[in-house]
Formats: C-alpha cells, structure tokens, sequence
C-alpha cells in the first residue's frame, strides 16, 4: 500500500492532465488482483477514525440548561439583525422537519414548541479544545474538520485486527462521561470513508467501513453523503443519471474529469477507498491563500453610500487580519446577495498588495459600482483579500505613486492595531461607519468567528 500511494502521490498531476482512465483504473484493477475482496493484506493499513460530536451547538446548550431536556431544542441566529436561521438542533427536533439553515420563522410553523437559543461560541469553542484535548491523549495525528469534528490517524497503537474500533468506543465513552456529550466515530483505512462512517449512524455509535465491506455499506449510499459533493455537484451528477456513491465508483474515471475537471477524478478516487491525503498533526499551521468577512446586513443595502459604510467596516476587519499574520492581498473580492437571495461574485487585481483597509475597501466600491445597478436591494455582502503574499513595507518606486503616504497609512492602522488590542476593537472607529447608526456599528472583527480549516 506505500509504494501505491507514494506512486499517486508523486504522479497524480502528470495523470490527471493525460491518462486518469488509464492510470487509476490500472492501480485500482492492480490492487483487487493483488488484495481480492477478502481485504486480508490490508491488515497493515492505515487505522482513521473521525470523530464528530452529535448535535454539538444544542448538545452544549442542554448541559448548561438541563430543564430542556426531552425538549425540541435549537440554537438560532438573531431575527432583529436578520441573521434568523437554525444553526443547530437537537434530535427531538428532528421528527419536526427542522433542518440547519431554515428559517426561524419557518422552524417555529413547523414546530410551535420548539425553543431556540442565541448561539454562545466561547462555550462552544471551549467544549470544542477539551473534546480535543481527549483525542491528543491517543495520538498527535489530530485533524480538526470544524469545532465539532476531527480526524485521528491511530495506525500506530492500532496493530491488532479489531484494535481501532476498540478504541473508538473508548472514546465514545470518555467523551460522555467527561464531558456529557455523545459523538459518533467512522474506523476506515482513509479519512474519506472514516468520515463517512461517522455520519452513517447517530447518535452515539461507531460504524467501520473496511476495505472488505466498503462496497456493501458504501456503494447504495446518495451521492450527495460523499465528501466533496455540494448541493451543485449533486444537481450535476443527477442530471447525468448518477445517484449513489456506488454510481460514480462505476462511472468512467474520463467522463468524471469530463464533468468535473480534476475534482471529478477525486470523487472518483473517493467513491473506490482510493484516498491517500494524511491525517494533519495538531500543530499543522496550513498555508492561509485568503482573509475575507462578511455580513448579513441589519437592513437591506439600497445605495452605493450604504455598500461603502458595511465594505469598510467588513475590510477593515479583514486588513487587521491580515496584519496580524504578516500578509497582504493581491487580488479583492467582493460577494453579494440580494433581498431575493440570489448571490454572486467579481474579483480584481489590486493595483499594489495592500493590507491597508481603505485600499481594499476602495476596489471593492470600484467593483460594485461595475458590476451592480442597484434594481434590487442587497441583503448580504462580503469582501475578501486573496493571493496573498508575507508583507514588505512601501518603497518609492516611481515618480508618480506617493509612497510616503501609503507608508503614513499602513502605519496608522498598525497604531489603531495597538490601542484596539489595549482598550478594545470598539473604543476607536473610523468616521464614516458614524454616518449610519444601524448598519454603521456592525462589530465586525469580534463577531467574525474563525473555525478551524476544511479538508480539501
């Protein structure tokens, strides 16, 4: 198995581009020739779990008010600043139809008892750092996959047939006892599967998807329960007549990247146990390509002075970001969704690096104003700084450009970095987010909360 995954690893990119039918279906005909269905030499394969806390946000909220217990429980955004969707249930509220996502309104017709609490992220953050802090009792291989989630390579303690599903339920049960919550695992031989098995059964369970039952317990699952296929790629996928996992496992690998570019063979590679990406040890500090925020406004936008006041806010939000990590952005992006909830977005190159706000923000108004007439209100926008590169202070490289002044800028911010930092984000702001008392005082840096980085 390593010298089949070190031969992947090193020349995936060649193939993809030239022969993916070829090349992965060689390997993956090779290794059933070699292995067979019985999966016996697999025994020295990797040992992944995925841990994933049930019904984390609302699970928390009931250890910290037990009287909702055998109740319909979720936690809610806030109607009066528009942000009124269910962030979380729990499983009482399941029969309801409640979904994550929906509507308060809509959740409330559904169910008229079901009680909804604001959500309270330093809690959730620490329940999220001591349920990790559990799992790096058994290995260092920890991958967070959100605040509730997280992959654990325990190849290493795992030796015996048997040994990781073992260890899974004695997690399970440290985690309820320690810190009365329930989590479900998947046991696979890749991250792919292992998260996968996690979802099959909650709550409370352990599911093992191995190399001689994935077929049975994976193939007849939807297409859209695999990792990778968003609400687009499933639309796609059904329109070609391709339903289950098991549907792209058997769908011609070519046909795949034919749809789907290079993420079509993944998926391919995904649905056959074919994925080889590392478990990411706790102190992996991933490569961060791009800094953004956004908002959902406290009333529609309807003007190009109110898209200036929130663009602002959010970038300044977003340069002290990107100050505090040391980077700038070449290119700006903005996104938008108007009241009628369609959404899209446009990018630019910025005309120097910047990490200043006013910069960012002034392009962002250079692309709305481009892009957008204004025949519907805006209902959410965001900016974003991307391709960014370790910061370098001005230099005075021209005639025409004043760097001087761009330097008394970038300094200036750096200042109110300072006096934030010492006497809180709100103590100092700029003048123009004063104009608007209600979508001028968005607290745009602290409510912005960062969860860990995604697979893929």
């Amino acid at each position: 198995m390593n010298i089949f995954s070190i031969t992947i690893i090193q020349h995936e990119k060649y193939f993809v581009k030239r022969n993916l039918k070829f090349f992965y279906g060689t390997i993956y005909m090779f290794m059933n020739e070699a292995f067979g269905d019985t999966g016996a030499a697999y025994e020295e394969s990797r040992k992944i779990l995925h841990c994933d806390v049930n019904n984390f946000y609302a699970s928390v909220e009931i250890l910290h008010h037990p009287k909702l217990r055998g109740k319909p429980v979720a936690v809610g955004g806030s109607a009066e600043e528009r942000h009124g969707i269910i962030l979380a249930k729990n499983y009482i509220a399941k029969p309801f139809g409640i979904q994550v996502g929906m509507a308060l309104w809509q959740a409330r017709q559904k169910c008229p008892d079901l009680i909804i609490l604001p959500p309270d992220y330093p809690k959730y953050q620490k329940f999220s750092a001591l349920f990790r802090k559990i799992l790096l009792e058994y290995t260092d291989l920890v991958e967070p996959f959100g605040l509730d989630e997280s992959w654990c390579d325990v190849t290493a303690i795992c030796g015996k047939p048997g040994a990781a599903k073992l260890l899974a339920d004695e997690i399970r049960e440290r985690v309820k006892n320690e810190l009365g919550l329930t989590i479900s695992v998947g046991v696979s031989y890749n991250k792919i599967f292992a998260k996968l098995g996690s979802d099959i059964k909650k709550p409370d369970a352990t599911t093992v998807i191995s190399p001689t039952n994935f077929k049975r317990v994976v193939w007849g699952l939807p297409a859209s329960d695999l990792l990778g296929v968003g609400r687009q790629v499933e639309k796609s996928l059904k329109g070609v007549g391709i339903l289950t996992i098991g549907d792209i496992a058997n769908a011609d690998i070519s046909y795949m990247e034919k749809l789907f570019g290079k993420w079509g063979a993944h998926l391919y590679c995904y649905a056959n146990g074919l994925d080889n990406s590392p478990v990411k040890p706790g102190d992996f500090t991933p490569v961060i390509k791009s800094v953004g925020n956004s908002t959902t406004c406290p009333r529609d936008l309807v003007n190009d002075n109110d898209a200036h006041i929130v663009l602002f806010n959010l970038a300044e939000s977003v340069a002290e970001r990107m100050r505090e990590i040391g980077m700038m952005a070449k290119t700006v992006q903005i996104s938008l969704r108007t009241s009628d909830l369609r959404w899209f977005d446009r990018q630019a190159i910025l005309p120097k690096p910047s990490m200043i706000a006013a910069e960012l923000a002034e392009e962002g108004m250079k692309l709305l104003r481009k892009n957008y007439d204004w025949r519907m209100p805006l209902r959410s926008i965001g900016i974003r700084g991307a391709k960014l590169i370790p910061y370098a202070p001005s230099e005075q490289l021209s005639f025409f450009a004043d760097e001087t002044k761009r330097n008394r800028a970038e300094r200036l911010e750096y200042a109110v970095d300072d006096i934030r930092r010492r006497f809180g984000y709100e103590k100092l702001g700029r003048l123009i987010l004063k104009t608007d008392d209600k979508i001028g005082q968005l607290d745009a840096k602290t409510s912005n909360v960062i969860h860990p980085l995604g697979f893929s």
